[in-house]
């Protein structure tokens, strides 16, 4: 009969055990293993946060890091209109993504949107990718120093294309303008919705110059349909036959950047569960060969590295933005 009780205590104390390790669990707001994402590209399709999000979730796919993942777009005003559609729309989703970058930001700035970054849950910074400068390939416009002349010359002549106002196509626009002498609010800038249609226009002949990443341009550099000028590299890329702005007497040099984030409000076991379904992405042998394939620069940090790095990154944006009079 002792024993019997005492077997009896012994199991109800497990029993207790296990209880109180399950509203642990519960309180601390465990993770279930996430088996769907739906990732929102604050963009239209064909540009360089498209491609990233589509390469993303070939590389979860691929690997078998999550069963089902969709992609949906939903471009304009620099992604601002996206990231707005995201906040009030996947608040406490842990199921949902949102790409973004340097494009984003200087937006958010430019456009005084409600919505910012800061409302969302960083996860992880992804690429980075220089931006090229490229004319027609039917262009009189042999390099850079033809069309920097022509800039000086005639501001107003030159309309350079690229991404959304304010983004980093425009705000390195702005830049070569002030290292060739002229003022960043007389650049001629015409801003285009997604990389596909600034690429039509350009080769369309619209615009005198366009602003892209290399990845969104590099097929068309290639077969000639665009003639590229300069990279805003510090130094020339391997693999990449294009001269920099710095050695073509321009001190300006960029890198654009490109992260995902996750919805408002989830709990920190679901912002943990998803950087580590981020970081299992980025070692697949699919993202890795999308990486050499577009020339991205991997410059993945995750977690409480990138959310410091965003915080600092948005202030240094908002001074050049504000310093190139692209502030409202």
């Amino acid at each position: 009969m002792k024993g019997s009780i005492q077997n009896f205590g012994r199991a109800r104390r497990g029993v207790l055990l296990f209880a109180a390790a399950a509203l642990a669990m519960a309180a601390s707001g465990a993770a279930v293993a996430v088996d769907s994402l739906k990732i929102l590209v604050p963009a239209a399709p064909g540009g360089g946060w498209d491609q990233t999000g589509r390469a993303l979730q070939a590389a979860l796919q691929s690997g078998d890091i999550v069963k089902k993942v969709t992609v949906d777009n939903k471009g304009g005003a620099g992604g601002t209109i996206g990231i707005a559609q995201f906040v009030n729309s996947s608040k406490g989703d842990p199921n949902a993504l949102m790409m973004g970058g340097m494009v984003m930001v200087g937006a958010i700035i430019t456009n005084k949107s409600p919505v910012t970054l800061a409302q969302v849950t960083p996860i992880a910074r992804l690429t980075g990718e220089y931006e090229v400068i490229v004319v027609p390939g039917t262009s009189k416009i042999q390099s850079m120093k033809e069309l920097v002349a022509q800039f000086k010359a005639n501001p107003g002549s030159v309309a350079w294309g690229g991404g959304s106002a304010g983004g980093s196509d425009h705000i390195l626009a702005g830049m070569i303008a002030v290292a060739s002498g002229v003022e960043a609010s007389k650049v001629n800038y015409i801003a285009y919705a997604g990389g596909g249609e600034a690429q039509a226009a350009i080769m369309g002949g619209h615009v005198a110059a366009g602003i892209s990443g290399y990845g969104e341009f590099a097929g068309q550099i290639k077969s000639g349909k665009l003639r590229a000028l300069a990279i805003s590299s510090d130094k020339r890329v391997p693999g990449i036959d294009v001269p920099t702005l710095k050695e073509q007497g321009i001190d300006v040099e960029m890198i654009n950047w490109r992260a995902v984030f996750a919805a408002p409000g989830i709990t920190d076991a679901q912002r943990k569960e998803l950087i580590d379904i981020v970081g299992k992405a980025v070692k697949t042998p699919s993202w890795q060969e999308t990486l050499k394939r577009n020339e991205w620069t991997d410059m993945y940090v995750a977690g409480d590295a990138f959310k410091t790095f965003l915080d600092n990154d948005t202030k240094r944006i908002d001074t050049i933005v504000a310093g190139l009079g692209l502030k409202k």
